[in-house]
């Protein structure tokens, strides 16, 4: 049995050095292994780490650009890439100082042709996401020093962006400043709410708020969600110290397009064992229905009325196929994939990239998709991050 055990061993030990795996290990360690994070890289990605979407008159990048494009980055194994995103969201965003500020949101080219923040209002998505990304690039190419970063970042997060909702609990507010009212009154944004992201920072804050604000993003859905959709932004009401309810936010209404799509996007990559994953995905059941029967996603839906106008962007497709995976719905996930392949391909000629930059929110949806179907991606149960690369390449150089 002994010899049996042996021979086994020296088989696989023969596997793993023959030319033919030790290309394939090359290949996916190789930061060009990931070819859409390389087109992304190309078209987006400045040489000092600036993410630009140049579809505004600003030139400009933001915060979410920045904090997504950390995360593809590690998806694709690239540090180079990830440190020097890093490092411009620091220096530009956050004054240099990210133990006293928090990235602002806007930056790019004013009224007078000067480069420079433009509103120095956080996100906290991208917050989240920065702070994601670095707890799993400490992990996976073992730096401790992203460690210490996230850390900073995520107490400046509950200290200036969470906020004590009566009835409810913690919630995170949008950005800082002007999202909590006098009237006990807030503004929330459902799609910056990953459950994902919030069950790895939990990992690493246990003390912190994350756990309840993933119990309360099940909550909310449940709570705004109308005829299966939900609404770019929402209002919270306090009624009483103990008390409030989910209305309407009387200032950006009850629209649900270019920033709702994300939260069917974040309901399809969440673990099917995560208890709150199937109490999201059940909010969230008219998605499916407007595009079985329309053949595209809406690229607007009244909340109030259920009335779909326009027809949704390519991103809007891809954020929806890890969404119909998780409803176990294939027919509609290959109908829309088929579209985002021949959209995308489209954007991506010589005289489609000659004529304009090809669309930054599409490809950004796209990347999130198509990695998490594509197997490039996937979030463990407790939000760890298991990218393709991680079991076969050796830890990247420390900076």
């Amino acid at each position: 049995m002994a010899t049996s055990r042996l021979r086994r061993l020296a088989a696989a030990l023969a596997l793993c050095v023959a030319p033919g795996f030790a290309l394939a290990q090359a290949q996916a360690c190789d930061t060009n292994a990931w070819p859409l994070w390389q087109t992304f890289r190309e078209h987006f990605v400045q040489p000092d780490g600036r993410v630009l979407d140049a579809s505004t008159p600003q030139q400009h990048s933001s915060s979410e650009g920045q904090s997504y494009g950390m995360f593809f980055a590690l998806v694709g194994n690239d540090r180079a890439t990830f440190d020097k995103l890093w490092l411009w969201a620091k220096n530009n965003l956050a004054g240099g100082n990210i133990r006293e500020n928090l990235p602002g949101w806007w930056w790019g080219l004013d009224e007078k042709g000067t480069w420079r923040l433009l509103d120095r209002n956080s996100a906290s998505d991208a917050d989240l996401w920065f702070a994601y990304a670095l707890l799993e690039a400490a992990r996976l190419w073992k730096d401790e020093r992203y460690t210490a970063e996230a850390r900073t970042l995520l107490a400046n997060v509950a200290k200036q962006e969470v906020a004590d909702l009566p009835g409810l609990g913690k919630m995170l507010l949008p950005g800082f400043i002007s999202f909590a009212k006098p009237d006990h009154f807030w503004q929330l944004n459902p799609s910056y709410l990953p459950v994902p992201v919030l069950r790895r920072l939990d990992g690493a804050d246990p003390k912190g708020p994350w756990k309840e604000i993933a119990r309360n993003t099940a909550t909310l859905f449940k709570g705004v969600s109308q005829r299966g959709f939900v609404a770019d932004w929402v209002g919270y009401r306090g009624t009483s110290p103990n008390s409030g309810m989910f209305v309407v936010d009387p200032a950006k209404g009850d629209l649900g397009s270019y920033d709702a799509i994300r939260v069917y996007l974040w309901a399809g990559v969440t673990p099917a064992k995560d208890p709150l994953a199937k109490p999201v995905l059940d909010s969230l059941l008219g998605m499916s229905r407007a595009v079985a029967t329309h053949g595209t996603p809406p690229e607007k839906i009244v909340m109030q009325t259920g009335e779909l106008t326009g027809t949704g962007p390519f991103g809007f497709s891809a954020a929806l196929l890890p969404y119909f995976k998780a409803l176990k719905q294939p027919w509609l996930l290959d109908q829309q994939r088929a579209r985002v392949d021949q959209m995308m391909a489209a954007s991506l000629t010589a005289e489609a990239v000659q004529a304009r930059q090809p669309p930054y929110y599409d490809f950004v949806l796209s990347l999130f998709a198509l990695g998490y179907i594509d197997a490039r991606y996937q979030f463990l149960d407790d939000g760890k991050l298991q990218p393709f690369w991680e079991s076969s390449c050796p830890p990247v150089a420390t900076r």
